[in-house]
């Protein structure tokens, strides 16, 4: 069984308030759960510990809740993080100023 931790969404139209849940990757977004692990409105309110102890059984985070972890301090950064805006590192060489090549 995969488990995973995500979102489940509650709360009323126009104000969403989502638990955090470890679950079967399989099952649909709002059932049965195996663990809360805490709330997310939109400030995390996410059980640290909690949420360490599933990461270490194999719990693979889906997107939203690897960046509430990261900015928490739990993950490193996602590699679409790292890798920045489209084309990589910036050329540092200096210009001719004459030609306007490297």
């Amino acid at each position: 069984m995969a488990v995973r931790i995500r979102l489940a969404r509650l709360g009323c139209r126009n104000r969403p308030f989502y638990r955090v849940m470890a679950a079967d990757s399989r099952s649909p977004r709002d059932v049965k759960h195996l663990e809360v692990l805490g709330y997310y409105n939109p400030l995390p309110g996410i059980s640290l510990s909690l949420s360490l102890y599933w990461l270490s059984v194999g719990a693979q985070p889906s997107d939203p809740i690897q960046r509430i972890l990261f900015r928490a301090g739990l993950l490193p950064p996602s590699p679409m993080v790292i890798m920045g805006r489209k084309g990589g590192p910036r050329d540092t060489r200096p210009v001719d100023p004459l030609t306007g090549r490297v």
